[in-house]
Parts: structure tokens; sequence; C-alpha cells
């Protein structure tokens, strides 16, 4: 008897999963699934590849705002007759033309918040982490929104079908003709400055980006991590980096100066080290150098790592930099060997 009721508790628990699984919202298991793709495409596809363009689009402007009102508003748009009845306990649902609007507008709130977030971190704003966030941020939320249908009663719940399409499509025009055309006017317009922002950097001069690292025992490159006290006569080992977003190979050129620096004011310049070489479109070049600062013992001199394109000017400085970069050093006092 004992393994009888085990047997069937099992049998109930399995068909409450099936049911479970069943009932899961396509839409939002679309919107998860299409975040994972969005983020494929647009880390791995070229720059100017039409579908990476798509994808881009679609997680700027859609995915995350559809994910967070799905969190907002689990339940279905009421009937006026229901609406009557029931406003006094339960909020008001929104219809589908709302929902998508609404995800066009939350979704042109939501990407510049997290691109200040991710501003201030050591990521920054480059293409693989904004992708990362954007499409890690839509599934997570799209789950709660999940939890929220569930929570709905299923008669109020919300659930997208081509039924419910087809019901908006179908639908008095005089209901929602006022509604409809803000939404529609508001949707093109921020797909079109949206779109005009992902297209715009195409027309306009590209950039390059430089860098200084130290290496870990593990072969890693660490950022900050750079000695910033040595001993006479002692070399700062670092890597230098730079990327390459001319959309164009390029040829460059490095150079290395000590600084000694009074009240802001560059007052002695050392070269230490001269440069070339050249990066693909799109590349990384690095290279690994040791520099000794030529200081007095006692002194902190800054290391400035200066970039141009082609050759140097005659007069290396910060200012006619293409960009520059620097790292405090101080030079200590060398141990007696009395």
């Amino acid at each position: 008897m004992d393994g009888g009721g085990s047997s069937m508790s099992f049998e109930t628990a399995t068909r409450t999963r099936l049911a479970s699984v069943r009932k899961y919202p396509t839409d939002l298991a679309i919107v998860s699934f299409a975040a994972v793709l969005a983020y494929v495409a647009v880390t791995s596809l070229a720059a100017g590849n039409g579908l990476r363009l798509f994808a881009t689009v679609a997680l700027v402007v859609f995915l995350p705002g559809y994910a967070a009102v799905s969190v907002l508003f689990p339940t279905r748009e009421r009937s006026a007759c229901e609406t009557a009845t029931a406003a006094k306990t339960h909020p008001r649902g929104i219809d589908t033309v709302e929902r998508f609007g609404l995800s066009v507008a939350l979704s042109v709130a939501i990407v510049p918040l997290g691109a200040m977030i991710l501003a201030v971190t050591e990521w920054g704003i480059a293409t693989e982490p904004a992708a990362g966030a954007l499409s890690l941020g839509t599934v997570v939320v799209a789950q709660v929104g999940v939890v929220r249908r569930f929570r709905t009663p299923e008669s109020e719940r919300f659930t997208l079908s081509l039924t419910t399409v087809a019901a908006v499509v179908r639908r008095d025009s005089g209901e929602v003709t006022a509604a409809s055309a803000v939404l529609v006017v508001a949707i093109g317009l921020a797909v079109g400055a949206l779109l005009l922002g992902v297209l715009a950097p195409t027309a306009t001069d590209g950039f390059t980006e430089l860098g200084l690292y130290s290496e870990t025992d593990d072969g890693d490159l660490v950022a900050g991590e750079l000695p910033d006290e040595v001993e006479p006569g002692e070399p700062v080992p670092i890597t230098i980096a730079i990327e390459n977003h001319e959309r164009e190979h390029t040829e460059y050129a490095v150079v290395v100066q000590q600084q000694q620096v009074e009240n802001g004011e560059v007052v002695e310049r050392t070269a230490l080290e001269e440069i070339d070489g050249s990066v693909s479109a799109g590349g990384i070049g690095t290279g690994e150098y040791s520099v000794t600062p030529a200081a007095e013992e006692g002194e902190t001199v800054r290391i400035s790592v200066l970039l141009y394109y082609d050759e140097p000017p005659l007069e290396p400085t910060n200012e006619n930099a293409v960009e520059d970069t620097y790292v405090w050093v101080t030079v200590t006092e060398g141990e007696d060997d009395g």
C-alpha cells in the first residue's frame, strides 16, 4: 500500500511539473531565447553585418523592456464589464498594443541606465560587456515575469498567442485609435533615434584605445597593478595595448617619456623608449617592455606613454598625443651594502 501511494504521489508530482512546463509563457521563453541569440550575434558577427544590426536593435529597443513589462503587468486587459466589477480588487491590465509600446519605452529608459552603470565598472562600455549585461538582465527579469504570471489567476493571466494578435487586429478602430496612434508614433521615433545612434558611428571618424597593463604569474593582463616603487636601476615591466577602431589597418608610433612634474606642469622630459608598429582594423596589438626610470633616489616621476599615428612630432607631449596614459613611479633609496 505504501509503495502504491508513493508511486501515485510521484506520478502526481510529475504531472504537475509537466503542466507547469506546458503553461510556461511562450512569449517570455521566446524573449529569453532571443536575448541569448542576440548576445551571440552581437559579439561574434563582424561589424556592419545585417544580422548583427538586427540583433543589436532587438536587444536595445525591445527585449529588455518587454521583460520588464511582464513583471509590471502580468495580467491581461479586462473588458469594460470586467473592469467595472473588479477594478477595486485588482489593477487593470494593459492591452497588447500598450504592452508593445511600453516595451520600447522602457527599453529606451533601461539601456542608458545600464550604460551609465557599466561606465563606472572595470569592463566599461564595450560591445561584449554591454551585450552581456543586457542579455543576462533580460533573461533574469523575464524569469521574474514568469513567476508573476504564475501567481496571477489563470483567468486573468496575460498570454500572447496568434489569437491575441488577431483580436487586436479585428478590434473596433474607434476603441484604440488614439492610444494606438500615440504608441505607433512613439515607437517609430524611439526606433528611429536608436537606429540613428547605431548607424551614425559608421559615418564618423574612428578611434584608438591605449592601455597600460601588468602581467600576472599566470600570464593574464591586468590593469591598475603596475609597481609604484622601484629601486635605483630597477626596470618597470609594462605591457602596452593598442586597440584599433579606425576601421582600417593603421600605423602607430609610441613614445615612452619620464616626466618631472611640479605644480601640475611638466618641467623636464626624458625619452625612455620609442616604438613603431601597426594594428589591423578591429585588432589589438600588445607589447611587453621594461622601462627603467632615470631619476634620483627618493624622486617621484611620471612615466607617460604617448600614442601617435605614423610618426611622433619633434617634441612629443601629452597634449599633442592622439592618446596618452601614465603611471607614477617613486625611485626608492637603495640599501647600503655595509
